[in-house]
């Protein structure tokens, strides 16, 4: 393992910084991971959540609405390590962040959805799975409060949120904007992942592969440690301010 100082050793002259997420982030504002003891996949069989699942069930659509707009919608903010990501950004820094994760808490931490992709779909659209045609979801969610508890498109088919399912091709505006961010990076930072989960993992190995340096600040072990310039264990909440104050004293010094 290593320390603050060295991580931001490794990143002294960067101006392209990558920021690569997983769910570890997002743990400390209430939401649980996937694949941890006491993750999504240990209360929810991942089966079921699929697009043919969501299309060919009527019941299990009533649910998912009811979980996006009703009342009963936990009341998760962004943490210290998403605004210190913000901060990251706003030093000009950053070239951009690819989230696997689908919270939107990124935007709420203050990171402008021009500087994220969100490879796995995100909470604040809605589309028609047939047409790919953009909801409206203030829209949608008035049809919802009136009594349509499985509302449908326009054209007639069905609608979803924008969080991409199994079974369902990842969206190409995110991964092409995650394309671009990986290609121009000059380092990486990766927080809160395994780096296990493929095609978003690519994204961040490739600015490894040509040997710009990688950071990885993680609560145990991942895919990527042996291709890790530094290595910090922990919580995000915990190091990353720290790290991020680190690279800001390099630009004032």
């Amino acid at each position: 393992m290593h320390t603050i100082a060295e991580a931001a050793a490794a990143l002294e002259g960067r101006e392209r910084i990558l920021v690569f997420t997983g769910a570890g982030i997002s743990t400390e504002s209430g939401i649980p991971d996937f694949r941890g003891p006491n993750g999504v996949w240990k209360k929810v069989d991942p089966k079921t959540f699929t697009l043919r699942h969501y299309m060919q069930n009527p019941d299990f659509r009533r649910e998912r609405w009811q979980r996006w707009f009703g009342d009963d919608r936990p009341p998760w903010q962004a943490n210290v390590a998403h605004r210190a990501i913000a901060d990251l950004w706003s030093s000009g820094r950053m070239i951009g962040c690819i989230t696997q994760n689908i919270d939107g808490l990124h935007v709420k931490g203050g990171l402008p959805e021009t500087a994220i992709a969100e490879v796995h779909g995100n909470p604040r659209g809605i589309v028609c799975v047939e047409q790919g045609h953009p909801g409206d979801v203030e829209q949608v969610k008035q049809r919802w409060e009136s009594g349509e508890a499985d509302p449908l498109c326009e054209c007639g088919s069905i609608l979803k949120s924008t969080v991409v399912m199994f079974g369902e091709n990842l969206p190409p505006v995110e991964t092409s904007l995650a394309q671009k961010f990986s290609m121009s990076a000059d380092a990486a930072i990766a927080v809160g992942s395994t780096i296990s989960v493929y095609p978003a993992a690519e994204y961040l190995l490739s600015v490894a592969d040509r040997s710009h340096p990688l950071v990885i600040l993680n609560m145990g072990p991942t895919d990527a440690d042996e291709l890790a310039t530094a290595r910090l264990e922990g919580k995000a909440g915990d190091l990353l301010p720290q790290l991020v104050a680190a690279l800001h004293a390099q630009t004032a010094g």
